[in-house]
């Protein structure tokens, strides 16, 4: 009719924080108000464009790519003896590392979100310290593998989808403290009863289909060295 509308969003880069006015304009006189339904509105307009920048519930970093949340994680692996006198190449047995879950049965692999400030590799060697409590040299990407988890169904990923790149990390170093060593314990296990002990069916396919392939195709020849 005879007024105007005017509204005002801010929005900031850590997280959805959203000031909004709006002015009434009539016969010239300016009367300022807030509209409710409205606010709820443009909350949800910002949410949807930030949806590929930022991540809800408290993971404001968290990446995203077509409905999936961004995964990095790394299977820790190194060499023992056969035999304890033993000192050739073809004495040594490999050995995975594997943590527990904090919500349930059966054991895993460091991963975690991938982030906005880091890269993929960045992101895998991250979980590797925090979780595992691990360092060591990250090798070759052993596969991309989607799984679906109900405890990161959010707005950007409403079924929870989650697609997880994996990572061989050679150890070189086991830390005594680790961030995460009060919710999870490590153990070394063999490659046969790291599969029996997959808590993921995913993960046994990035053991068996990914890591196995690739250690006998990339280090059986040696190249661990």
């Amino acid at each position: 009719g005879g007024g105007r509308r005017v509204a005002f969003v801010g929005v900031s880069k850590r997280g959805v924080k959203i000031i909004v006015f709006f002015f009434l304009h009539v016969d010239g006189k300016q009367f300022e108000f807030s509209s409710l339904a409205v606010y709820f509105f443009v909350i949800s307009v910002v949410v949807v464009v930030m949806c590929d920048l930022v991540a809800r519930t408290g993971r404001l970093q968290q990446r995203y790519k077509d409905g999936s949340r961004l995964v990095a994680g790394c299977i820790p692996f190194r060499y023992i003896n056969s035999d304890e006198n033993a000192s050739s190449e073809s004495g040594k047995v490999v050995q995975v590392l594997m943590i527990s879950s904090s919500s349930g049965p059966g054991l895993l692999f460091p991963k975690g979100g991938w982030e906005n400030d880091e890269t993929v590799k960045e992101a895998a060697v991250r979980e590797a310290v925090e979780e595992a409590g691990v360092r060591g040299i990250l090798m070759d990407f052993l596969g991309d593998y989607e799984f679906k988890s109900k405890t990161h169904q959010d707005e950007c990923s409403p079924e929870g989808l989650c697609k997880a790149a994996m990572y061989a990390l050679y150890v070189k170093e086991e830390l005594e403290t680790w961030p995460e060593q009060k919710t999870r314990t490590r153990t070394w296990l063999t490659i046969g009863e790291a599969v029996e002990n997959c808590r993921h069916a995913w993960m046994k396919d990035a053991l068996v289909d990914g890591f196995c392939k690739w250690h006998k195709e990339k280090m059986g020849k040696g190249d661990e060295d």
